[in-house]
């Protein structure tokens, strides 16, 4: 079962999306065995479904990877980073290593504070930023609960790095307070690398 499971999360990751059909024809099993797979990764919330009408009959379920399926691909440079900032740190020493991310902060701030110039709202910001951080793969999303907003990261892609060096964390906090402007208190309330689920930011009101 954990074979083909994985067989179906590779099809999966290589073709973006599939149909049942498709899928047990490159399985080499019957549509109700593929079927069955996907069921039990459908109650994992690793694998979602959407309809598309295709000329008559009726709508084809196709078949794609959701996003809490990222754990399922690890990082192959993880070790990599990690072997890195071991060698700075040991060469170099911790100075070298807080400069290192510092100029990172500084170039990451740069890179958010051009994408977000035009931005009036908070909303607007949060909308935006975490668009940015989506794509850097940290499956970033915004609510508002009462009169404070919540910048919620439900991954971490460099979480191998983070925990070797918290540095990197804290540089993170310092670009959204600097980003989503002075008159915002920013928190972070839950923490991945501290063993939560899933980064958290509070951001209230300095006025409330």
């Amino acid at each position: 079962m954990k074979k083909a499971a994985d067989k179906i999360l590779m099809i999966l990751k290589m073709q973006g999306e599939v149909s049942l059909h498709s899928l047990a024809s490159e399985l080499g099993i019957t549509k109700e065995g593929a079927r069955l797979h996907l069921l039990k990764l459908i109650e994992k919330k690793l694998v979602i479904t959407t309809s598309k009408k295709e000329g008559v009959g009726r709508p084809v379920t196709y078949y794609s990877l959701s996003k809490q399926s990222a754990s399922e691909f690890p990082d192959s440079h993880a070790q990599v980073t990690v072997e890195l900032l071991q060698s700075v740190k040991n060469l170099l020493g911790a100075n070298a290593l807080d400069l290192l991310i510092n100029d990172r902060e500084s170039k990451i701030y740069q890179i958010y504070k051009d994408a977000l110039a035009n931005s009036t709202t908070i909303e607007n910001r949060l909308e935006k930023l975490s668009a940015i951080r989506s794509k850097e793969g940290y499956l970033a999303e915004w609510k508002k609960e009462g009169g404070d907003y919540f910048l919620i990261e439900n991954h971490c892609p460099i979480c191998a790095a983070a925990t070797e060096c918290q540095g990197f964390c804290r540089s993170e906090l310092n670009n959204f307070r600097q980003i989503l402007g002075d008159e915002f208190i920013v928190e972070r309330m839950e923490h991945i690398v501290s063993g939560g689920q899933r980064c958290t930011y509070r951001i209230s009101s300095k006025n409330q």
